[in-house]
């Protein structure tokens, strides 16, 4: 299972833009050139529905066509330059951008004055479609799969509700808060100001549900669980939507697991009602995870399927389950998901959608003591491409990253993320960018790696990157 792609509809006058000021000018032009006075400032007060509606009380049926042509005509160099867009447009459809959606501008407008508007204010939009109003839109919105419309009148929610789509309104038009609420508006907003964080709230909402869905219809699963915040997440997540009876926690022992994440992991899987089972996996007996090229990832989770596997059939747990979240997926060097994907692990956070931040800000919801957990990347991880991973470097490279904090505590130093790089000989520690300066005036911190056996250590100036020794490969695509 896929989260459902996030697609928005927008409305263009007076949700996006002030359409009024350019609108009143047309209309005042075309009132001049034919002789017919128009309330124009009546015309404005409440714009939406289509021009002809407006215009039929003031000329014949045979007439309003060609002044629906003469307007479009002359619209352009009148209407087009001194219109601006309304507080919040380009904020709201970057929130869109932001969480990997498509914008799609859904407009009563003529088409090509409806691009030209896009154009002059640099709209970030996929698709524009104009030409339709109220009901007519819900064709629109479901051929472009859009599951929200935004718009600031009462027709803007007929379309909304009759694509099934939840209906956003803003106050920015003519239409009333009552109005629109009467009309069976979902979501009421006093202008696109206060869409993102509306978006924001709502795409996570969804995605949780995507997420509870796709765990209920596993029915069963072993959770890989190494003790960081998205398996702790999807653990929790699991056992919400299954309960604990059908859901176990698999932390794998090796050498490349740090001891001080054991216990910790434990407690927290036990907090959750789950069996915790921690079978002993052996990367180091694999050539490729010893060999330690850019693809030692892949050995490693190899490893661990082929011993989860098995043990998920003997627990009677229909499946394997990592904590590969939906930025893992895109990050582009990810060679362990590979190794998982190529045997059958299912991967549930990234299925629903949901990325680091969005793991995050749902376990602090859920009063997670992981919510905030820094990054903890296996040992391994912290060893030079090329140079041979072996038990005795794992555990120098652990003993320096302990003698380097107690030091660092030893002079106040405060950090959140640390790591001891193996370069072969020597070492370079990473430390939050912010503490660079002041790990550079205590000499006693460098001393304590150099003592866990490094012949030599350099700090890194840059601070602290998670994948830092991605940095070093020729080619890293090839091991994608």
């Amino acid at each position: 299972m896929t989260a459902a792609p996030l697609v928005v509809g927008f409305d263009l006058d007076m949700t996006l833009i002030d359409t009024r000021p350019g609108f009143a000018a047309t209309l005042q032009a075309l009132s001049d050139e034919t002789g017919v006075v128009m309330d124009v400032a009546g015309m404005c007060e409440n714009l939406g529905p289509p021009l002809d509606h407006l215009l039929s009380p003031y000329f014949p049926v045979e007439q309003v066509q060609p002044l629906i042509d003469r307007f479009r005509e002359i619209y352009p160099d009148i209407a087009v330059p001194p219109t601006l867009a309304l507080a919040g447009a380009h904020d709201a459809l970057a929130a869109v951008r932001r969480h990997g959606g498509t914008s799609v501008l859904v407009t009563g407008k003529f088409t090509r004055n409806a691009v030209l508007h896009v154009e002059a204010l640099a709209f970030d939009v996929d698709h524009v479609v104009g030409e339709v109003w109220g009901v007519g839109k819900a064709g629109v919105l479901t051929e472009h799969g859009a599951r929200v419309y935004v718009g600031d009148h009462v027709h803007d929610v007929e379309g909304a509700r009759a694509a099934g789509a939840l209906s956003v309104s803003v106050l920015s038009g003519g239409c009333t808060a009552e109005e629109l609420r009467a009309a069976g508006t979902d979501v009421l907003l006093e202008s696109l100001d206060e869409f993102p964080a509306w978006l924001e709230a709502h795409v996570l909402e969804t995605r949780l549900a995507a997420l509870e869905e796709d765990l209920r219809r596993r029915g069963s699963v072993l959770v890989a669980f190494s003790g960081g915040a998205d398996s702790a997440f999807l653990l929790a997540a699991a056992v919400r939507a299954l309960g604990p009876g059908h859901v176990a926690a698999a932390t794998a022992y090796s050498d490349s697991l740090p001891v001080a994440e054991r216990d910790p992991a434990r407690a927290f899987a036990e907090s959750l009602g789950v069996r915790v089972l921690t079978p002993r996996t052996h990367e180091m007996e694999r050539e490729g995870y010893r060999a330690n090229a850019a693809d030692r990832c892949y050995f490693c989770k190899a490893e661990l399927l082929d011993v989860l596997t098995p043990l998920a059939a003997e627990h009677s747990l229909a499946h394997v389950a990592t904590g590969t979240n939906a930025d893992d997926v895109v990050a582009g060097f990810r060679p362990g998901i590979r190794a998982a994907d190529e045997r059958g692990a299912v991967t549930p956070l990234a299925d629903a959608g949901l990325t680091k931040a969005q793991v995050r800000a749902a376990s602090r919801a859920w009063d997670l003591p992981t919510w905030d957990k820094p990054a903890a990347a296996c040992l391994s991880s912290r060893v030079a491409y090329g140079v041979e991973v072996t038990p005795h470097r794992l555990a120098r490279v652990e003993r320096a990253e302990v003698a380097a904090r107690a030091a660092l505590a030893d002079v106040g130093i405060e950090v959140r993320d640390l790591r001891v790089r193996d370069l072969g000989d020597a070492a370079r520690l990473e430390v939050d960018a912010a503490a660079v300066p002041a790990v550079e005036a205590a000499p006693d911190v460098l001393a304590a790696v150099r003592a866990a056996g490094f012949d030599a250590v350099e700090l890194d100036p840059r601070g602290f990157r998670s994948g830092a020794m991605n940095e070093r490969l020729a080619d890293p695509d090839r091991y994608r």
